[in-house]
């Protein structure tokens, strides 16, 4: 699927709205499903032209409960709600319904979003540090029970050479 800009989808719009195309001719004739040209329609219907203009946004805790309880108190279906609140995806209250049912309300928070840092945090490195050691402990018990066993073994070798030992007949 190609990108469409604002003016694209407003031209998809005013066709539609001028009655003489349907949804699925006008999705044909510039090579999309019809079904986008039904939620450009709803969002231009609710939000104007301003609401065709693709952005980044960052929805707080509190405006996805409200979107949430406004689906929940007037049953309007997650592409209307989505439509009303100029919310780009249907797919988005989808996900912010799933985690409010199953983990809550601390689940609606926003959380950072991006690639991680590649700065060493100072709490990584030290449990980093700590389990360092803890081989090197670990290591070193063994290199000692490895030496324990080694004399071991050497003085029952020497025990069964040695002369002193006595034959019974």
């Amino acid at each position: 699927m190609s990108k469409f800009t604002a003016e694209m989808k407003l031209q998809a719009v005013t066709r539609y709205l001028s009655g003489k195309e349907s949804y699925r001719e006008i999705g044909e004739s510039i090579g999309i499903d019809h079904k986008s040209i039904v939620k450009w329609v709803r969002q231009y219907n609710y939000n104007g032209a301003e609401a065709l203009v693709k952005r980044c946004t960052s929805y707080t805790q509190m405006f996805k409960l409200e979107v949430l309880q406004y689906m929940t108190e007037n049953g309007t279906s997650l592409c209307e709600t989505a439509a009303i609140f100029n919310i780009p995806a249907h797919s988005t209250l989808a996900v912010w319904k799933r985690k409010f049912e199953t983990q809550g309300i601390d689940a609606l928070q926003s959380q950072e979003q991006g690639r991680l840092s590649m700065k060493k945090d100072s709490n990584k490195q030290s449990s980093t540090d700590r389990s360092f050691e803890a081989l090197e402990n670990r290591i070193k018990q063994l290199e000692m029970e490895n030496e324990y066993l080694k004399k071991l073994n050497a003085l029952v070798q020497n025990k069964e050479k040695s002369p002193n030992k006595t034959k019974h007949k």
